[in-house]
């Protein structure tokens, strides 16, 4: 059996603590959100735990590139995991670690295949609703012309605008709202698109299947209908032969 490289290995062995991070960066990113006016203390607290969680994962990144044989083509193949350890960095905006921890939970996970597709975009598509709540509530509850006020008001609006249905009864009214809107709602629709791809697929398998096991009992009968008459060829040929007594 081949050895693991050493790549290999802290890739596998890595992803169950990272995605426990991810899951921790979750709750401290919600917690100042939800818990409204939160005190200094819990979101200096959350905040690290953001900023420490993005560090793991940028340290995650480096020991990858290390450990990899081919560094040079490890960075042009993984230049989006790169770009999300430097977007905390050019602005220290919550926002840009929620991108960023976001993009590097989503290339983690796609590299495991313990996890398949529906179990991959069921987590996605919650993990975009909560987070796009959070993100959105945390921008416009303090716009003067805001209407999105309460938790309950930005889970509706992301529900609506994630499915591209969009009724207006809320709507963003800043700019950085507007920016998530837009994200929400292309991730809404890429996430629709392999929904619907993977529908598509599993019943193309399964018509192949059925198809499949129908061409081999078309096969089978065939075999057995030439040896039907082999036999009775064969039998015929005897009778020939045989002198009549």
């Amino acid at each position: 059996m081949k050895e693991e490289s050493a790549h290999v290995r802290w890739e596998r062995r890595t992803q169950r603590p990272l995605l426990a991070l991810a899951v921790l960066f979750a709750a401290a990113y919600a917690v100042p959100i939800v818990v409204s006016p939160a005190s200094e203390e819990l979101t200096a607290a959350c905040t690290a735990v953001e900023w420490g969680v993005w560090a793991a994962f940028a340290a995650d990144y480096g020991v990858r590139l290390w450990l990899s044989p081919a560094r040079l083509s490890f960075v042009r193949t993984h230049w989006l995991d790169l770009a999300a350890v430097l977007l905390p960095l050019i602005q220290p905006l919550r926002l840009l670690r929620l991108v960023s921890t976001l993009l590097l939970v989503q290339r983690r996970a796609r590299m495991a295949s313990q996890i398949r597709l529906t179990t991959y975009v069921a987590g996605a598509v919650v993990g975009l609703l909560m987070f796009g709540s959070l993100a959105v509530l945390s921008v416009e509850r303090e716009s003067p012309d805001g209407n999105i006020r309460t938790l309950g008001d930005a889970v509706w609006w992301s529900f609506t605008t994630m499915t591209t249905v969009g009724y207006g009864d809320h709507a963003p009214t800043t700019g950085l709202g507007r920016m998530i809107a837009v994200g929400l709602m292309l991730s809404g629709i890429a996430l629709l698109g392999v929904v619907t791809a993977n529908i598509a697929a599993w019943f193309i398998a399964r018509f192949e299947k059925d198809d499949v096991e129908e061409r081999r009992q078309t096969e089978a009968i065939r075999l057995l209908t030439d040896e039907v008459r082999a036999l009775r060829a064969e039998v015929a040929s005897l009778q020939q032969t045989t002198p009549r007594s």
